[in-house]
């Protein structure tokens, strides 16, 4: 049996929040998240990914805001897998008090179109009741999530009111 079902194995036995967290993490792959989900995440858990409600980064990120059910955690991490090529993601740290768990770590991706690579650190708020995942919330560096998608334009940014600070960031910056 891999690395990966034995941890899911574990987690159902247990029933510990941290063992249910980190065999979720092994298992989510587009692949695996399906069999993943259904044996650790609540018919109607809640998922945060990067933001509450944001409609332009939806765009980007069409998985990105607030949503309920088992099946929003299948289509996340399938479509990460669908838009970037993962390279490296690793868990640095992973602590549990109650049936709160933090998990903190990083990852390399590129971005499967545009072919732009990028390092974020990460961080995961999840809540187990019961053995299932109940509530998971994913925090990234979104700007260069979304920015790996970049293949044109410009923006051009003003952050106070001293107009010799504006600059420009393109997509070759």
């Amino acid at each position: 049996m891999s690395e990966n079902l034995q941890a899911i194995e574990k987690a159902i036995i247990t029933k510990q929040p941290k063992d249910v967290v980190l065999a979720f993490l092994l298992n989510t792959s587009k692949e695996l998240v399906a069999n993943a989900a259904e044996k650790l995440v609540a018919e109607d858990a809640i998922y945060t990914s990067l933001n509450f409600n944001n409609p332009e980064l939806k765009q980007i990120e069409p998985w990105a805001g607030t949503s309920t059910g088992r099946e929003v955690y299948v289509y996340t991490f399938s479509n990460v897998g669908t838009y970037w090529n993962v390279d490296d993601f690793q868990v640095t740290d992973l602590i549990g008090e109650g049936e709160t768990v933090a998990v903190f770590g990083k990852f390399t991706y590129t971005s499967v179109i545009a072919k732009n690579t990028f390092t974020s650190p990460f961080a995961i708020k999840a809540t187990v009741k019961d053995g299932l995942i109940t509530y998971f919330q994913f925090l990234e560096d979104t700007y260069a999530s979304a920015a790996s998608f970049r293949v044109e334009g410009e923006w051009t940014i003003q952050q106070d009111a001293d107009n010799s600070k504006r600059f420009n960031v393109s997509a070759n910056s």
